[in-house]
């Protein structure tokens, strides 16, 4: 049964974060920066599906972004002067960093150098992700992470990454939503490659597992590696039934749960890696039981999915959402309830939880302040009841290039003009501010 809370009984101002909480925002290079034109995504940018439509939404291409890569230090000093943000989350661009196999760009290091030292001064914690969607179209042409064989280039490009500003940031990501990369790349066929099979899509699954794990080895055994912070980024997506009394509905929801939640998380929690699809696809693999496989758990969650019979992965707009619930520029409903149901189901792992990801695409900026006083509230009554939630990164820092969509979907704390890129701060993104300046409680002595 859904959980569902009665607002009008809630008093939204109870919510208050101890001084030491983490706030910041996030983004990933190639949906920012611009000028990423060896990649993954860029190439798919140019193609058309088989009726000839274009991938992405409208036909439009990341092209010049942001410009966050020539703008960062401003981006930074906004971010800091108007909401006093304490961390950010980006990735590095691997094409950038590694446009050969085993050649490293020089400059494109120098670069995220930069970005970093960027944050130091201003006192804002980076926090890295090695993967987030994006890798060379080198690493591309080879199957990716289609082949576990290849996690060996992966693992060589962290480690240099490692070398560089392993002394510089505390906390590491490897792999960015690893459900909605495999799925929608190799299940749905909706994302690079474009693939529609489950069996290679449970398969790229495994294999993100395998390949965290060899990261995680890997960084902590070189020097500087104690002494810091390495996870797994996990999306969460609940799968409620559209209809309550429909079986079909709530095996459906089962299954998908089973794929995209319960194999990861379990992976997390004792090593092993089991997934299931009814007559199609079966894996259990022992991973890593008896090690430690991650030093924290992101959670990236926006809603949850109201599934039916047939669902069309590409297009948002679709989904349904219940009566009396505000529906999302996405298409998704606003639900800070199944924000609360995520991060007590991730607390079972046992880990430090960061919330990585979490915001609301909203062109009008009518909904963003509602949105983070309830979803944040949702966090702390989580917290109030046992979850160990770290830090919160609003998504996204600045309006940027979301996937498929393209420009369609605003999440930004800033709006951004992708003619004369001006940035202008949201309205609504002052209630992150409020949350993060309003009296945390002194228990009594």
């Amino acid at each position: 049964m859904e959980l569902q809370w009665d607002w009008s009984e809630i008093d939204l101002s109870e919510a208050a974060f101890p001084p030491d909480f983490l706030w910041g925002a996030a983004t990933a290079a190639h949906q920012v920066e611009g000028g990423n034109d060896n990649n993954n995504w860029a190439r798919w940018e140019t193609q058309t599906d088989k009726k000839g439509k274009p991938r992405i939404h409208g036909g439009q291409r990341s092209g010049a972004a942001c410009e966050h890569y020539s703008r960062f230090a401003d981006d930074f000093r906004r971010m800091k002067a108007d909401l006093g943000l304490k961390s950010y989350r980006f990735s590095l661009e691997w094409s950038r960093i590694e446009p050969e196999p085993g050649r490293f760009d020089e400059e494109a290091i120098a670069h995220y150098h930069e970005v970093i030292d960027a944050l130091l001064a201003l006192d804002i914690q980076p926090m890295v992700t090695l993967h987030h969607f994006t890798h060379p179209l080198w690493f591309e042409d080879m199957g990716s992470f289609e082949h576990r064989d290849n996690i060996d280039h992966f693992v060589r490009f962290a480690r240099r990454c490692f070398e560089e500003y392993g002394h510089k940031v505390p906390r590491w990501c490897t792999h960015n939503e690893c459900g909605p990369f495999s799925a929608m790349g190799w299940g749905f066929g909706v994302f690079p490659p474009g693939h529609k099979s489950l069996k290679r899509m449970a398969q790229v699954l495994c294999n993100l597992m395998h390949s965290h794990m060899r990261v995680y080895r890997e960084l902590k055994a070189m020097p500087g590696g104690k002494d810091v912070e390495i996870g797994l980024v996990k999306n969460i997506f609940q799968f409620d039934p559209l209809h309550r009394w429909n079986p079909l509905h709530s095996m459906m929801c089962n299954v998908m749960e089973g794929v995209y939640n319960k194999a990861i998380i379990g992976f997390l929690k004792t090593g092993v890696f089991d997934l299931r699809i009814p007559f199609m696809v079966k894996i259990h693999e022992e991973i890593a039981p008896d090690e430690v496989r991650s030093d924290f758990v992101g959670l990236n969650y926006y809603s949850n999915l109201l599934i039916k019979v047939i669902m069309d992965a590409g297009d948002p707009q679709s989904l349904k959402i219940r009566d009396g619930q505000v529906r999302t520029d996405f298409g998704y409903a606003t639900y800070p309830e199944g924000f609360y149901r995520a991060l007590m189901q991730i607390s079972e792992i046992g880990l430090p939880i960061y919330v990585t990801e979490n915001g609301i695409p909203d062109d009008k900026d009518d909904r963003r302040a509602d949105w983070i006083q309830r979803y944040g509230y949702a966090m702390w009554r989580a917290m109030q009841d046992g979850a160990d939630v770290r830090g919160f990164y609003y998504w996204s820092l600045l309006d940027n290039f979301e996937w498929a969509e393209g420009y369609t979907m605003r999440f930004g704390l800033y709006a951004v003009n992708f003619e004369t890129q001006e940035r202008t701060l949201r309205q609504g993104a002052l209630a992150i501010k409020e949350l993060m300046d309003r009296p945390f409680p002194t228990p009594p002595a």
